[in-house]
């Protein structure tokens, strides 16, 4: 049975509602409906101990600040054996809620991304729950891998062509075959006629 789209949780605050001389500080702990329902939207097997915490500062009438960590269990397939991997993942999470983003330089041929990703335009209200999923789903391992999982190696050529190999390729790969080679090659060395003269 799927959860509905709607069992994602939501914890929505008013940024304007947080004062500059205190912190507001956040907790969340989604249930077990809602992390079953993240981690289809996030398509991995499983998903537990999921919590998120912190605090959001004003930092100027035209800037916030949070401060979070994150920390969850993972569940997803092994890329190589489809076996499932499970990873702790614990991060810290930190985003700037800005009422002024910076404009970008009209002189650029192309738009450049700012170099502080951690840059959001200010809203009047913020979903914490969204900043969590995103933050989660910015943290997934690329590619999870059972323990002793190997990739392998698959070599494909045209009938009758000698396949390279990864072997090949390497820079040392035929000194070996070709000292044997010279070695049996060397008439000196010591063989029976390469003693010496009469």
């Amino acid at each position: 049975m799927t959860e509905p789209a709607n069992d994602l949780p939501r914890a929505e605050i008013r940024l304007g509602d947080i004062r500059r001389d205190k912190a507001q500080e956040f907790e969340l702990i989604p249930t077990a409906g809602e992390m079953r329902a993240i981690a289809r939207s996030l398509q991995i097997e499983g998903l537990r101990k999921l919590r998120f915490t912190g605090a959001l500062d004003r930092v100027s009438d035209t800037e916030l600040r949070l401060n979070g960590h994150l920390g969850a269990t993972v569940v997803q397939p092994c890329i190589i054996t489809l076996a499932p991997v499970t990873t702790r993942i614990e991060a810290d999470v930190t985003r700037r809620y800005l009422a002024e983003m910076p404009e970008p330089d009209p002189e650029q041929d192309e738009v450049e991304m700012p170099e502080d990703e951690t840059m959001e335009p200010l809203r009047p209200r913020l979903d914490l729950a969204e900043v969590m999923i995103e933050a989660l789903a910015l943290n997934l391992p690329l590619y999870p891998r059972a323990e002793g999982a190997d990739l392998g190696e698959a070599v494909f050529t045209e009938p009758g062509v000698t396949p390279l190999r990864d072997e090949d390729t390497r820079p040392f790969a035929g000194l070996s075959g070709l000292r044997a080679a010279l070695k049996d090659a060397d008439p000196d060395d010591g063989g029976e006629d390469g003693g010496g003269q009469d």
